[in-house]
């Protein structure tokens, strides 16, 4: 499948910014792309309300390695893994966010949904640095 990683600097320590978002249910602060309100907990795991409908998600463990890798079931349609890092740079810290294009997706939706996580990570930036939402992420795409 055809990838794109979009990246986003962030000014706090990988340690720290991991801590912050790492839980699931830090997700729907700035992941608006995964779920549109909250996310609730059953007996199987995760679901949501996502933008086309609802969804359960696996999210990975918490770990010392900045991995937060998650799975969105979106039933017929299959499962969509989200690979999402957190690294060290200099002082602060890189956000790595990997979106596979779906077969079923065209050019535009694929762009689209790439715009959105530039969005996401840019919310996820202004929380972490305590700025207003209407920071834009630094664009470094891999």
């Amino acid at each position: 499948m055809e990838s794109q990683t979009v990246t986003c600097f962030v000014r706090r320590t990988p340690h720290d910014l991991y801590e912050m978002f790492w839980k699931p249910q830090s997700f729907p602060l700035w992941a608006s792309g995964l779920a549109s309100a909250s996310l609730e907990r059953d007996s199987t795991g995760w679901k949501a309300q996502g933008p086309e409908g609802p969804i359960r998600i696996t999210f990975t463990e918490h770990n010392a390695l900045g991995v937060m890798d998650h799975w969105v079931d979106l039933g017929e349609e299959g499962v969509v893994y989200i690979p999402l890092r957190i690294v060290a740079n200099g002082e602060g810290s890189e956000v790595m966010l990997t979106l596979f294009r779906q077969p079923e997706m065209d050019s535009e939706q694929y762009a689209r949904d790439v715009d959105w996580v530039r969005k996401d990570l840019g919310v996820l930036k202004a929380l972490a640095e305590g700025e207003g939402q209407e920071s834009e992420p630094e664009k470094r795409d891999v």
